[in-house]
């Protein structure tokens, strides 16, 4: 076959090493030896000898998604073998998590990670009075987690003397050592006038970095098993 399809910017070449490495910009390629994680429905396409299992959906089994509280099924994938793992043509990307690091993370932008790294579930500090609260995925340990954004997300800096404000539906995640609180732009005389549509934002202080989408979020389909 010939044509620009067969060219080797889209041919796939061998793994050089284990783990996760992005394949292209819309994908996320795992050289699988042994077990990951990722999330349900992500993986396009893989060979060799891999078995995908569900997570239960116990907290174990499901990262919370900001705003909503709804959980993001995870599964299992054992074996050996390549697995590639993408969600509606997003944008990936990866994170590497060292021991000491925390990142937290909105549930929604996780696609695939390593089975070495530890999460939990976090209500993010003083965002208890929006609709179910705002649910984050922290992430601990050792090893890579890979992300989709809706475009190409900005990594903004976060400093003791600039505080950063993000809209609490377009934040992807942020670094440890960020304290968090809701903060009001707008009066309540100006939100009655109609205002700006901007009412409340996520407010982070302290030292660090906060990682936003170029969107608001959209609404979520439902997840195909």
């Amino acid at each position: 076959m010939k044509g620009d399809l067969f060219s080797s910017e889209h041919m796939v070449q061998p793994a050089t090493a284990p783990g996760m490495t992005v394949e292209n910009s819309k994908c996320i390629r795992y050289a699988v030896h042994g077990e990951m994680l990722a999330r349900q429905g992500a993986m396009v396409a893989y060979r060799g000898n891999l078995q995908f299992e569900r997570k239960g959906q116990g907290v174990g089994g499901m990262l919370k998604r900001a705003v909503t509280g709804e959980g993001l099924p995870l599964m299992a994938v054992r074996g050996q073998g390549e697995a590639w793992f993408a969600h509606e043509a997003q944008s990936c990307f990866v994170v590497e998590i060292d021991p000491g690091d925390e990142f937290t993370v909105n549930g929604r932008n996780v696609l695939c990670f390593d089975a070495s790294l530890s999460y939990r579930i976090a209500t993010v500090k003083g965002a208890g009075m929006t609709g179910g609260g705002l649910f984050n995925s922290v992430f601990t340990g050792h090893g890579k987690l890979g992300l989709v954004c809706d475009g190409t997300p900005l990594v903004i800096p976060v400093s003791p003397q600039y505080p950063v404000y993000v809209d609490t539906d377009a934040v992807v995640g942020w670094t440890a050592g960020l304290n968090t609180s809701l903060h009001r732009s707008q009066s309540i005389g100006s939100m009655l006038r109609g205002g700006s549509g901007e009412a409340v934002q996520l407010m982070l202080e302290g030292q660090g970095y906060v990682v936003v989408r170029p969107s608001e979020a959209t609404p979520q389909k439902p997840q195909q098993h």
